[in-house]
């Protein structure tokens, strides 16, 4: 008779489960996004489900419009029990965004329902930097 080592672990249902490739893709931090160009301005739809409009801040500096968001979940009453999986992000993130140095923050519309924040930047024509000043060397 031979005796063949038996598992550690019992057959894990849930475990197995969560092996699926649809529980492993762990992208909860990264702001789904889609960009629209459009003639005259860009179209920026960003999904923050479970968000509040009170968590979320846009900001441009330097050219860079940067989305950031905030959720916090440790105000929830506790329960008792203990978690077998827990895949909701609790934190923040942000993504950034060149748009040029010519928009300014007025430029800008933004609006939030459902979950999907929505942005709209015009375009406008990036004034050509000015050569850094150079020096000519004189030949005797």
């Amino acid at each position: 008779m031979m005796m063949i080592p038996r598992r550690r672990n019992e057959f894990d249902l849930l475990g197995e489960m969560f092996k699926d490739p649809f529980f492993s893709n762990n992208d909860s931090k990264i702001m789904k996004t889609d960009i629209k160009e459009k003639s005259d301005k860009y179209l920026i739809d960003v999904e923050l489900p479970g968000y509040e409009k009170e968590n979320i801040k846009i900001d441009i500096e330097d050219g860079y419009l940067t989305v950031s968001a905030e959720i916090d979940t440790t105000n929830e009453e506790k329960e008792e029990g203990q978690f077998v999986r827990k895949e909701r992000y609790v934190g923040s993130c942000s993504r950034s965004f060149y748009v040029g140095t010519e928009v300014q923050s007025e430029d800008i519309k933004a609006s939030f329902k459902r979950g999907v924040l929505k942005i709209e930047v015009p375009k406008k024509e990036e004034k050509p930097e000015l050569p850094a000043k150079k020096y000519i060397q004189i030949d005797d």
